[in-house]
């Protein structure tokens, strides 16, 4: 009773009067006070620790990203350049001598789907055209209606104000020149001419030599004529041994040709052709075609600006253009004919850089002329079966309806393909054979055509100094200078449609 009383006397005893716990030993109570301070104390100390940690972690990222984004930026030129430190490494180490270009800009290619499929695109105010797809390879388009009639009359009458030229000469003098440069022993001649390796020239071997040499379109029965001519073929097989090939003189077929006479069909182009310009103070009409087909490629009108003039092509009955690819392909020891200013180095070997081709019908032909494309959607390409058993598909004069794919010319009416596949990164990949086409005989009347072709410089480094190039010259020198590009570019015979 006596323990109970003085229990309740001192959990009554409290300064506030308010009930307390019971008082323990001081060694019962202590321990367990102690234990939760460190408790709490240790969490606070961790948590704080790892959220500087954190910080840290976010802090150096940020100093890893900003210092790359500065190395990357300070070759260009277009940033300032970091500490000290940097400064003096980079004295030490040579200035480049070709600034590199960030790559900042994406080719638009339009999906072709499928073969028929139709889409709609917008090119002028007001109006919808329709596109449709003609193949998948290459990637070929046709647009009806897209030049009016008006249009179409003023660029031929425009081509015929400034005066057409013969767009390919007949066969020149002077071939010892040619033989004296070439510079190669006949059997280095026969070894390269030798295609398949077999020890024998075959007919397709030597007429795609002479078509590429001397722009003359020879059959199998014209070469054949040749032969017996100069009685190269001794045991009359067709085929010339190396033992016959070395008989021969190095320019024997052209002094033969020479002698003979060349007609006009038997060269690679038969046409008349000339240039008009559509940059600032071109015609109306010129310079809407142009703004035309940059919606319609959708690419920057700065490529299509820098790109090659508007080139007018009228063929004659009888007139014709064998097939042929519009650009070659593009090797390192190759440059480009636009941005061969930019390259700044000799190169032995220049091709037209066509990545598109855009080709306008400016009337409707009577009889043939059609555009075509003998391997379009062909599940291979071998350049060596164009030419089989005295079928040549790149013959436009003979054998178009065997052609995978012909277009009809319909006035006002645009294709438009690409001669060059993707790189997968927005940019100019490798030549597309399969845009191997040609334009088959005019049977009657006249035809009347015009090129727009897009230059793009596969190399982006080189397409962009180019650019960079022009951007520093005065508007007349800039007129001047796709002037003469167009110039140079002419007289490749297997470049111009």
């Amino acid at each position: 009773m006596m323990d109970n009383q003085e229990n309740t006397d001192a959990e009554d005893a409290s300064p506030s009067g308010s009930p307390t716990l019971p008082l323990r030993p001081p060694c019962d109570r202590l321990p367990c006070h102690k234990s939760s301070v460190c408790s709490r104390s240790y969490f606070v100390v961790v948590m704080v620790f790892f959220h500087v940690y954190i910080i840290n972690v976010i802090a150096l990222l940020f100093y890893v990203h900003y210092s790359s984004g500065q190395e990357d930026a300070s070759p260009s030129g277009d940033a300032p350049s970091g500490g000290g430190q940097h400064q003096r490494s980079e004295a030490r180490r040579p200035p480049p001598s070709k600034p590199d270009f960030v790559r900042d800009v994406s080719l638009t290619r339009i999906e072709g789907i499928r073969v028929g499929h139709v889409q709609k695109v917008s090119l002028v105010p007001g109006r919808v055209h329709e596109m449709k797809t003609l193949s998948l390879k290459p990637l070929l388009f046709e647009i009806p209606g897209f030049l009016s009639e008006d249009e179409c009359r003023v660029v031929m009458q425009l081509a015929q104000l400034k005066g057409l030229m013969e767009s390919q000469l007949m066969v020149q003098e002077g071939q010892e020149e040619l033989a004296k440069e070439l510079d190669l022993s006949p059997e280095e001649i026969f070894n390269l001419l030798d295609i398949n390796q077999d020890g024998q020239l075959q007919l397709h071997e030597i007429l795609t030599h002479s078509r590429v040499r001397d722009g003359i379109w020879l059959t199998p029965e014209n070469l054949r004529e040749i032969y017996d001519g100069l009685q190269a073929d001794k045991d009359g097989d067709g085929l010339l041994s190396q033992e016959e090939f070395r008989l021969l003189s190095s320019d024997a077929f052209q002094r033969f040709l020479l002698e003979r006479g060349v007609k006009r069909s038997q060269l690679v182009r038969n046409s008349q052709h000339t240039w008009l310009y559509q940059g600032k103070g071109a015609h109306q009409v010129l310079q809407e075609i142009k703004e035309r087909v940059t919606h319609l490629t959708r690419l920057p009108s700065a490529l299509v600006d820098l790109s090659e003039p508007l080139q007018v092509v009228r063929y004659e009955e009888g007139g014709h253009y064998h097939a042929h690819h519009d650009s070659g392909p593009v090797y390192p020891e190759t440059a480009c004919t636009h941005t061969r200013l930019a390259v700044n180095t000799s190169t032995p070997f220049e091709t037209s850089c066509r990545y598109i081709t855009v080709l306008f019908y400016l009337n409707s032909v009577d009889g043939g002329g059609e555009t075509a494309f003998p391997v379009a959607d062909n599940r291979t390409y071998d350049e060596v079966s164009l030419i089989q058993n005295d079928v040549d598909l790149m013959d436009t004069r003979r054998n178009c309806d065997k052609s995978n794919l012909r277009v009809k010319p319909t006035k006002g009416m645009a294709v438009f393909w690409y001669n060059y596949l993707s790189d997968g990164r927005g940019w100019v990949g490798e030549q597309d054979e399969y845009a191997l086409h040609g334009g088959c005989v005019v049977t009657r009347g006249t035809k009347w055509v015009a090129n727009k072709w897009i230059n793009i410089d596969p190399d982006y480094q080189r397409q962009a100094r180019y650019q960079q190039l022009v951007s520093q010259l005065p508007d007349d020198e800039k007129d001047e200078d796709l002037t003469s590009n167009a110039d140079i570019q002419n007289p490749s015979i297997h470049q111009d449609l």
